[in-house]
């Protein structure tokens, strides 16, 4: 691997990160600094763990980041959650997010046991 920008996760959760604020643009104004601050603030942190953590000396530090990352998948999946029961999305947008943080989430735990495979710690 040459850099963080060649994981697939990674390219694939800029693109979540790009979908999240289009469509939290739509959101009630008053939720600027409540939800959409915290769903944006989530879908952040997982690429930005991901390259955070490849950047370490060690691949055991590397799997600390790729969890933080998961855990930002949950938070993100549960705050989307919360919004399709505020009214503020769509069930049909709602699953289609499901379905992309379902397949990053997948693709960290593939590539975490990748990494605890090998042995650079």
């Amino acid at each position: 691997m040459k850099s963080h920008k060649d994981l697939q996760v990674w390219q694939n959760s800029i693109q979540l990160v790009n979908e999240i604020y289009t469509l939290t643009k739509n959101f009630p104004k008053d939720e600027l600094f409540g939800l959409v601050s915290q769903i944006r603030r989530a879908a952040i942190s997982i690429p930005s763990n991901i390259a955070e953590g490849s950047a370490r000396n060690h691949k055991k530090e590397f799997v600390q980041f790729l969890y933080v990352s998961l855990g930002s998948c949950a938070e993100l999946e549960t705050q989307m959650i919360i919004s399709m029961n505020l009214g503020f999305v769509n069930k049909e947008t709602l699953d289609e997010l499901l379905e992309k943080i379902k397949a990053i989430r997948n693709m960290l735990i593939g590539l975490i046991k990748s990494l605890r495979g090998t042995s650079n710690e």
